[in-house]
């Protein structure tokens, strides 16, 4: 890369999706400096060159830098990531509050809501933003950091800050596509985890392709309804950060919303679960925020309603599947 086009960018979280598009800017030439709260976790980091808590088995260059002070952090800095959980996103942005300039390209990579809101939305609202970006699509932090073949969406209401990002992320093993959509892209990435959560239940009871793909096809329209009525676009949910995203996170052995599913559906609790995971599968706080929001808007979301009743009112996996399938007939496209 031409010097003159390499830019400073901060990190802002030091998990898995963090590292691994810490290493995507990397390669393509840019000074990254990643931000996480545990300094003493970040020193290890620096010295054994391995997140091995988020992204074991991943060597990372010397020159990615680490940090746990808020200052160094921001300084000197082109632009920015997000990539905090949402059950985190906004008791770490408050500590970056006054610290971003207003005007600095910001982008979210974080996939979720948070009190029925975007997390984009958070962002501009908490760091006093002008504009702020998203990057959602089907990819599992693993095989980026392995340069599998990727295709992403990012976007924005600003078409100049979705093609600034474009720029600076995209490469032959990392394909870039642009939106102005930013709320179906959002949506798109979060709303798929809650019904990955129901496709992994389906995994865990011991039903076959035939029912993944029924919750795979019926969450889709479920996910298009929802987003739709909140002001996304219907092709959105056709593409990456729509059913890209779904197929990959209901169906992949990496997906860790699908994983937590399956030990729910194998009579697992959900505290017996999270204390055994280093990290978060979002749908697990997202089915409450889903919930919230489609109850807001009046939109039909049954998959997301069973997936809330097993998870916070201790419904059977089992007698939530039967629910599901005795509901009354209609037509395929009724309400799309």
């Amino acid at each position: 890369m031409n010097q003159d086009m390499s830019k400073r960018i901060t990190i802002i979280g030091d998990g898995g999706w963090g590292t691994a598009l810490g290493l995507v800017l990397h390669r393509n030439g840019h000074s990254v400096r990643i931000w996480g709260i545990d300094g003493d976790y970040l020193a290890s980091v620096r010295e054994t060159r391995e997140n091995i808590r988020f992204l074991p088995g991943i060597s990372l260059p010397e020159s990615i830098e680490w940090t746990a002070d808020l200052n160094e952090a921001v300084r000197d800095r082109d632009a920015f990531l997000v990539a905090v959980p949402s059950k985190f996103y906004r008791s770490t942005l408050e500590r970056f509050a006054g610290l971003i300039p207003s005007g600095a390209p910001v982008i979210t990579v974080s996939k979720g809501l948070l009190e029925d809101q975007r997390l984009s939305t958070w962002c501009q609202t908490l760091l006093k933003l002008d504009h702020v970006a998203a990057l959602s699509g089907p990819s599992h932090a693993e095989e980026v950091a392995h340069s599998a073949p990727t295709a992403v969406t990012i976007a924005s209401e600003h078409p100049d800050l979705a093609e600034y990002f474009q720029g600076l992320f995209a490469q032959p093993h990392f394909r870039v596509y642009t939106s102005t959509d930013i709320v179906g892209v959002e949506l798109g990435g979060a709303l798929k985890n809650v019904i990955a959560i129901a496709a992994g239940i389906s995994d865990g009871l011991g039903f076959g392709d035939n029912t993944k793909a029924a919750l795979i096809t019926r969450g889709l329209a479920e996910l298009m309804r929802l987003g739709t009525a909140a002001g996304g676009q219907p092709e959105t949910f056709a593409g990456l950060s729509g059913v890209g995203d779904l197929i990959v996170t209901c169906g992949s052995k990496l997906s860790r919303n699908r994983g937590f599913g399956e030990r729910i559906g194998k009579g697992e609790t959900m505290e017996q679960i999270e204390a055994s995971m280093s990290m978060i599968a979002e749908g697990v706080f997202n089915a409450r925020t889903a919930r919230a929001l489609a109850r807001h808007l009046g939109v039909s979301a049954p998959i997301t309603e069973e997936v809330y009743a097993i998870l916070y009112e201790g419904k059977s996996p089992r007698e939530s599947m039967e629910d599901l399938l005795s509901r009354d007939p209609k037509p395929e496209t009724d309400g799309l």
